[in-house]
This record gives structure tokens, C-alpha cells and sequence, in this order.
């Protein structure tokens, strides 16, 4: 498995299934988890250190709402790449601000503890930056890329002809 995804509640999940598509499309190998930072820090911090140790994880994507502390506590914990996506459901209307404070909980990280910040819910653009981060290493994954960036721009062009 190159890729761990952490969602830090069941309904996150949905916002998170969006990155399973392209990382199918590039035969990447990951598995979901479900664990919250904040209701279970020992479990997370246990599962951080047996994903990179025992499974080879090699980068880690974290979608998390409201205060959104799941990508910054694992980044916290491990040195691998995390890319965190701020996440907003629309039925979490009480004490929320449309995903702006988990957009803002992502990318003002202290100092030491990066995250690689996407879009609001846009975990698709999560896995593609993940994707493109494993073809510095993967020639296979780069070569796909770069056919994948071919044929989205051949698309492009034909939608404007």
C-alpha cells in the first residue's frame, strides 16, 4: 500500500471517495481508515506508526472538518508527506463556516509541521497531488501522468472546437 487516506468521521468518508476514482485510474495501491484525532489520539497515533513501519506507506491524505485537526496531528506524528482536505457538508450548518476554518486549521500550521493543503472537498485533487509526488520516485506512475495530463488537455481542445 503506497497510500493511506484518514477520514476523521463516518461522513467525511463521502467527501473522501472522490480520491479513490483517480487513484484507481493509477492503479495506486491504499486503504481508508476512520479515526478520529480528537475522540481517539492513542488508537491514530498507533495506526500512524504501524502504517509506515509494517505497510510501507509512503504518503498519507487526511480529510477533516470544523476545526479539522486530523492532517496536523498526523503530520505531527510521522515524517511522510500529508495532504489535507478541508472538508464542509452542507448538513453541518450549526457553528460552521463553510469549510473555511478547516481550510484555515490546514494551512496555518506551525512552523515544522507542514501540510500540503488542497481545496475545500476536493480530495480528487488530493490523490492527483499524491500522484504526482510518487512519480518523482515511480516511472511507471510518472509515465501515466504524464499520458493522463496528454489526454485531459487532447479533451480540453475538443470541447472548444
Amino acid at each position: 500500500m503506497k497510500i493511506a487516506i484518514f477520514c476523521g468521521s463516518i461522513s467525511d468518508k463521502i467527501i473522501m471517495k472522490s480520491a479513490d476514482k483517480i487513484l484507481n485510474k493509477f492503479n495506486i495501491s491504499y486503504k481508508t481508515y476512520v479515526i478520529s484525532a480528537h475522540r481517539l489520539p492513542d488508537v491514530l497515533s498507533e495506526k500512524i506508526k504501524k502504517i509506515e513501519i509494517e505497510e510501507g506507506v509512503e504518503l498519507i491524505i487526511a480529510g477533516a472538518g470544523l476545526s479539522a485537526h486530523l492532517p496536523g496531528f498526523i503530520a505531527s506524528k510521522t515524517v511522510l508527506p500529508v495532504i489535507g482536505v478541508p472538508i464542509y457538508h452542507d448538513h453541518n450548518k450549526n457553528g460552521s463556516l463553510g469549510g473555511i476554518d478547516a481550510l484555515f486549521s490546514m494551512v496555518q500550521m506551525p512552523k515544522y509541521i507542514p501540510v500540503a493543503t488542497v481545496g475545500i472537498n476536493n480530495a480528487y485533487n488530493a490523490a492527483l497531488l499524491a500522484i504526482h509526488i510518487l512519480s518523482i520516485k515511480y516511472k511507471d506512475i510518472k509515465e501515466s501522468l504524464l499520458k493522463f495530463r496528454m489526454d485531459a488537455k487532447e479533451k480540453l481542445i475538443n470541447e472548444i472546437e
